[in-house]
């Protein structure tokens, strides 16, 4: 939780500059990037942050997972090591507003339903309700280990990740 600190075309910049995978999203990388500071900033998830997990989950929008980039789902929600079924999104901006809405179940012990209030958008988490207790998660250092990820290094690649950002953007460690 809290204020997105890279700006939405510094996002975009550090993603054209560190990668080389063939970008497959819906919608260039420039419109994800505002999608996730708008849609962060409905419900006080970090944008910046949601963003780089983003780039984590689908390999660098390039989709060589189990997640099809017509699908809009840039956070595996649904998709599970046991072979769950990923959810699909009608668009970009919708599969952005779930993963931020998930993001807050996990980190906020006060979203205690998928409703407007305690969310501030209409609810399309179709795994919102899933989350329990609410706010199990409240740092980034608590991902994995069962929380939204199996794999134990889950928070220390997101965070590597977020950190070189930061850097990028000219901003002090997280």
């Amino acid at each position: 939780m809290g204020p997105t600190e890279v700006a939405a075309p510094t996002m975009a910049a550090w993603f054209h500059d560190r990668t080389e995978v063939e970008y497959r999203a819906t919608v260039p990388v420039e419109a994800l990037a505002g999608y996730f500071v708008e849609e962060g900033a409905f419900e006080r998830v970090r944008g910046d942050l949601a963003f780089v997990q983003a780039v984590h989950e689908t390999n660098w929008f390039g989709f060589t997972g189990t997640v099809d980039p017509s699908f809009n789902n840039f956070a595996g929600i649904g998709a599970t090591d046991s072979g769950g079924r990923p959810n699909r999104f009608p668009d970009a901006r919708t599969g952005i507003r779930a993963q931020v809405q998930h993001l807050r179940a996990y980190a906020d012990p006060a979203a205690t339903s998928c409703d407007v209030p305690p969310l501030r958008q209409v609810c399309v988490d179709p795994r919102f309700q899933f989350v329990r207790p609410k706010g199990k998660a409240r740092t980034w250092q608590q991902m994995g280990n069962g929380n939204w990820a199996t794999d134990p290094k889950y928070a220390v690649e997101i965070l590597t990740l977020y950190h070189d950002l930061r850097s990028y953007a000219g901003l002090a460690p997280w």
